[in-house]
């Protein structure tokens, strides 16, 4: 290997093919790739500085609310709007949407759960939203409505002829229906969310005691985050972003993005409602709805019950979906936040800077970029010196307080690294996609629920047939065996020459891309 591009040529020009390598190698070794790599370098720690910046800012606003011990939800007097609310009898009228597309696992789980909430019935109104396109799975969803109807619940399924605007166009055309007018909130809920019987009890008293609320947040809580390593894996990211990125962002600036709550749909009126232009309709709603001045609160002790996506075909979709539809939102409204005269200056700079270009966009170019192609070069290039504040200490920092927000799952951090890195060439890919408006800007491909499917295939007899060779190709993803390849032969240049043991890294985190790059992670569902 050495022999082969690193040694210094022969003067001549080379007459055999090892030789024109390493010839073609050297002459552009000192010209392009050092002067490239160090341009790199320094971009990626411009990067990786204002990443941490950002990531540290957040944990002394966590450290200061839990020192103080004042959620900003806490100063509400949520015991005495509850006991008003009882005394007085004026329970105000609420609607509940359930989007749902072909959710054959889990459309009783969700409708089970909203049907089950404790609240008068004459002023809760449950509307299934049904795109679903199997003519035998939406009968199903029908009856399923049917029998909650007879017990007493004003249950509303409505279908359209089409999914023009997807989910965003489901949720819009429900609120146009003529008996919603009556209604004051709104609870929304994917098909498989699962709210507990008390929701609305320990949400509605927030809208009411403030009427500048225009959204209540819960948390999500995962159902099935101990169903396989990837699953617990995602649930220290997601964690994350609800226990510090959410909270921060209810406790300083009144914004973050929607997940699960209940919205007032005045606020949602005034918005400009439900738009389809990107694939985060509910990321859209939330930043229009805040730039109209209306306050958010995060209330982290109220959770909803759903389901992470067990195997990787569903995450890889998943996630295309969450990081482009950001970028694409960010180009798209930068100049509508800028000279938005509705809210501070401070508070336009902290959407534009820190929520979109810093934890949409930067986050995941850095990871990649940095950790996955520029560190790797480095050891091959050793002229271009590389410091360990930027590669070793600032990563690690960043890794231990995104870390501390999942305390049981400390013991796995090194592959959760390892994970994320590989994910971070998806993100990053999806990210430059929604910026350039590419072909897969508007790709929507619902996430993939499997309820309680791998729980009848454990307790099920294991299957003798083999397995198609179609399905098996399905699982291979050349981008990652190709970046796996190049940081393994990184890693044996190193391992042979390098002196500072960065092989050790590059060699798990090339395993982590063969072994991605394989498909051998998540569940595998049988036919």
């Amino acid at each position: 290997m050495r022999s082969l591009i690193f040694e210094e040529p022969e003067a001549g020009i080379p007459g055999y093919a090892s030789s024109s390598l390493r010839y073609a190698w050297q002459s552009i070794r000192a010209p392009v790739i050092i002067p490239l790599l160090k341009l790199a370098v320094i971009l990626c720690s411009i990067m990786s500085v204002m990443l941490f910046l950002e990531r540290v800012g957040m944990a002394a606003v966590i450290l200061i609310v839990k020192v103080l011990r004042k959620k900003k939800y806490t100063k509400y007097k949520l015991d005495a709007m509850k006991q008003n609310i009882e005394r007085n009898k004026r329970y105000p009228m609420v609607l509940i949407q359930i989007p749902m597309y072909n959710e054959k696992e889990v459309y009783k789980l969700s409708i089970g759960a909203v049907c089950g909430l404790s609240w008068p019935a004459d002023r809760l109104v449950v509307q299934v939203l049904d795109d679903s396109t199997n003519q035998v799975l939406r009968e199903l969803v029908e009856l399923e409505c049917h029998k909650w109807m007879e017990k007493g619940v004003n249950v509303k399924y409505e279908t359209r002829r089409n999914r023009n605007g997807y989910k965003a166009g489901a949720l819009k055309e429900g609120l146009e229906k003529q008996y919603v007018e009556d209604c004051e909130f709104v609870a929304i809920f994917d098909a498989d969310f699962q709210p507990d019987p008390d929701f609305l009890w320990k949400t509605i008293p927030y809208l009411l005691e403030n009427q500048k609320l225009g959204l209540v947040q819960a948390r999500w809580k995962f159902v099935n985050s101990e169903e396989c390593m990837m699953t617990r894996l995602q649930e220290m990211s997601l964690d994350y972003h609800f226990s510090v990125e959410q909270e921060v962002g209810s406790s300083t600036y009144s914004f973050f993005g929607f997940n699960a709550g209940i919205w007032r749909i005045q606020a949602i009126k005034d918005a400009g409602g439900w738009k389809d232009r990107t694939t985060v309709e509910d990321m859209d709603l939330a930043v229009r709805a805040s730039l109209k001045g209306w306050e958010f609160v995060f209330v982290g002790d109220v959770t909803v019950k759903n389901e992470l996506p067990s195997t990787f075909k569903a995450y890889r979709f998943q996630q295309h979906r969450w990081s482009c539809g950001p970028a694409n939102l960010l180009k798209k409204m930068t100049k509508e936040i800028l000279f938005c005269q509705r809210v501070s200056l401070l508070k336009r700079l902290h959407l534009i800077y820190a929520f979109f270009f810093v934890r949409k966009i930067i986050a995941h170019w850095v990871t990649f970029f940095f950790y996955c192609i520029v560190i790797p070069a480095c050891v091959v290039v050793p002229e271009v010196s590389l410091k360990k504040q930027i590669a070793v200490y600032i990563p690690a920092t960043i890794t231990i307080l995104n870390a501390v927000s999942t305390p049981r799952s400390m013991h796995l951090v090194v592959l959760w690294i390892l994970f994320e890195n590989v994910m971070s060439l998806h993100r990053t890919k999806a990210a430059i996609i929604g910026l350039l408006e590419a072909n897969r800007v508007n790709e929507w491909v619902v996430t993939e629920k499997l309820g309680n499917t791998m729980k009848q295939r454990n307790n099920a007899k294991p299957s003798t047939s083999k397995t198609p060779w179609f399905r098996i190709t399905e699982r291979i993803h050349l981008l990652e065996i190709i970046v796996g390849i190049y940081m393994l032969h990184c890693a044996i240049y190193d391992l042979l020459f390098g002196r500072d043991h960065f092989f050790i890294y590059l060699l798990l985190q090339a395993g982590a891309f063969f072994t991605m790059g394989f498909g051998l992670v998540g569940t595998i569902v049988p036919n």
